[in-house]
């Protein structure tokens, strides 16, 4: 992850970083007086986040800062810092800089976004609410409800309206956002391939973990999500939180779903390996096969609800094809066949978190666009629009407790239950890559990080 200062080696040229956060921060600031406006409010002040503790300890989990706030700054390890904002004038940061031994407080940031802010360094929240306006009595507040807000008079405290007015467009990402995107694809791309080079030389859960993060150059805090390491029957659970340190008995596969952060910007891959089966190998052929075309199927004007209904089209087709299902493909979407190896959905938005908001979203005034009857667990609904990114990850699974409920109902007669058992030691399969929508199609992240990686080797 980045530092309070500048993400490592940022682009030179005319598309800098520097270059493209300075029309991202105008958009930002552009599309936040239009909310407050929409909203009647006349400022905004976001907070970053707070330290949370432990239970009955003095310790505090990992810090993760507020979407809201670094959307503004890649400010990412200052808790209790505060942005506020008022149409026309400069953004004002104030940096909680405490005066501490214990930990070290953050450094006064230093880089490519630090000149388009009023920077306060703060030793405390008394502090920070001097150098902000007198009156904050029309001023919107975003972030935890610290127990000193009653006193600062804030006119609302996290207010729907307001919230869904922001994360609206997220959706839709700047240039800046976008270099940001691809670079944590590049990162996570080094991860992805060292985690691979860990399971051939026969490494366990723990190990290949290590091999990622340490590739990445990340902590596991520091990850946008902690990644999941599944070998053998473990991939058969969707968020497998296990890193076991022993080896089993036999290998037989790996899947891995983990991704980087540049900037505050997540990258969101997962790869499936067959560990000397040839059978196993195949199939996950055909899964990346079909994610492919999936993926050549995204362009503006398209309903992400279509696409997960045509995955669901598709996997019959390679369920049949390998002989896991014995009736016909449209037959096996009808029945609810394929919802027994394809539980999730096809994919979600992504950016400044990993599963972004807005994914439901009608429009910023109100209502929400349904999932497809019978697919609780799809996260986005809306139709595609230039500068989205979404994540793409059909999946093929041989859960037990799916199986179990099929094999006592109706479709039991159409799954061949021999080829069934065969493979669920192997767990399943997931293929994802992050996907940019452009004005004719997508610019596929992660293929496109894959590929430089291996030209370079």
């Amino acid at each position: 992850m980045a530092d309070v200062g500048a993400p490592a080696r940022p682009l030179a040229g005319p598309n800098s970083l520097e270059d493209l956060f300075a029309a991202h921060l105008e958009g930002v600031c552009l599309r936040t007086a239009r909310a407050l406006e929409a909203c009647g409010y006349s400022a905004l002040l976001v907070h970053s986040g707070s330290l949370l503790p432990v239970f009955q300890d003095d310790r505090t989990y990992p810090f993760e800062v507020h979407a809201p706030f670094k959307v503004w700054a890649p400010l990412l390890e200052a808790p209790d810092s505060f942005l506020y904002f008022e149409p026309g004038r400069r953004p004002l940061l104030a940096l909680h800089q405490p005066d501490d031994y214990w930990y070290k407080p953050p450094a006064l940031p230093q880089g490519y976004w630090t000149r388009h802010f009023d920077i306060h360094p703060c030793r405390d929240l008394d502090a920070a609410r001097r150098v902000l306006p007198a009156s904050l009595r029309t001023t919107a507040f975003l972030g935890d409800s610290l127990a000193e807000l009653p006193t600062w008079a804030v006119a609302d405290i996290n207010p729907p309206r307001l919230i869904r007015h922001l994360d609206f467009p997220r959706a839709t990402k700047s240039p800046y956002e976008l270099a940001c995107l691809r670079q944590a694809s590049r990162v996570g791309t080094r991860g992805h391939l060292a985690a691979a080079r860990a399971f051939e030389a026969g490494a366990s859960e723990f190990e290949i973990e290590l091999a990622f993060v340490g590739a990445c150059g990340q902590r596991e805090q520091d990850l946008p999500y902690n990644p999941i390491v599944a070998l053998n029957e473990g991939a058969a659970i969707l968020h497998y939180q296990v890193l076991e340190t022993s080896l089993p008995a036999q290998r037989h596969s790996l899947l891995i779903d983990a991704g980087a952060e540049f900037a505050g910007y997540a990258s969101d891959i997962t790869r499936s390996y067959s560990h000397r089966d040839a059978d196993f190998a195949a199939l996950i052929g055909r899964m990346d096969r079909m994610q492919q075309a999936l993926c050549a199927g995204v362009r503006p004007g398209v309903d992400w609800r279509e696409v997960h209904l045509q995955a669901h089209r598709l996997l019959a087709g390679v369920l049949r094809e390998a002989d896991i299902i014995t009736c016909g493909a449209e037959e096996a979407v009808t029945t609810a066949t394929t919802r027994v190896f394809l539980p999730h959905g096809i994919g979600h938005l992504l950016g400044l978190e990993v599963h972004d908001a807005g994914g439901f979203m009608r429009s910023p005034d109100g209502g929400e666009i349904p999932r497809p009857e019978g697919h609780p667990y799809l996260r986005l609904t809306r139709t595609l629009q230039e500068g989205f990114v979404v994540t793409m990850e059909p999946g093929l699974y041989f859960i037990p407790q799916l199986l179990e409920a099929a094999r006592a109902d109706e479709r039991s007669a159409r799954i061949n239950w021999r080829r069934v058992d065969s493979l669920r030691k192997f767990g399943g399969i997931r293929v994802e890559d992050d996907l940019a929508v452009t004005a004719t199609g997508c610019e596929n992240l992660t293929r496109d990080a894959f590929g430089a990686a291996s030209a370079a080797a």
